[in-house]
């Protein structure tokens, strides 16, 4: 069972948003869609672009890149469309009384 890291307030991360977060060194992207909270790398595999940052939420599960285009299903970090080849790492999310904790 993973060991859970109390990273922000679920406020931080409304619907159809993605922000990132420092998890023990780790940029750990976290997004709500469809009412669900999904954490996976802030760097995309292709270039090693921020995500969060730069990247944007297609309003159901896909997250692109801005740099080349790749993207990613938040849920599996499978790649969706390429140029990237690689998944993303994700990980475990949950939302307790109004905190946003990311397994580790």
């Amino acid at each position: 069972m993973a060991e859970f890291v109390t990273v922000g307030e679920a406020s931080e991360v409304p619907e159809g948003e993605v922000k990132a977060f420092d998890v023990s060194g780790a940029e750990i992207a976290v997004a709500r869609a469809q009412g669900g909270l999904y954490a996976f790398s802030d760097i995309c595999t292709h270039r090693h672009c921020n995500l969060a940052t730069g990247g944007e939420l297609d309003g159901e599960f896909h997250i692109e890149c801005e740099c080349h285009g790749s993207m990613f299903d938040i849920r599996t970090g499978e790649v969706y469309n390429p140029p990237a080849t690689e998944p993303l790492e994700t990980f475990e999310v949950r939302e307790v009384d109004g905190q946003i904790q990311i397994g580790a």
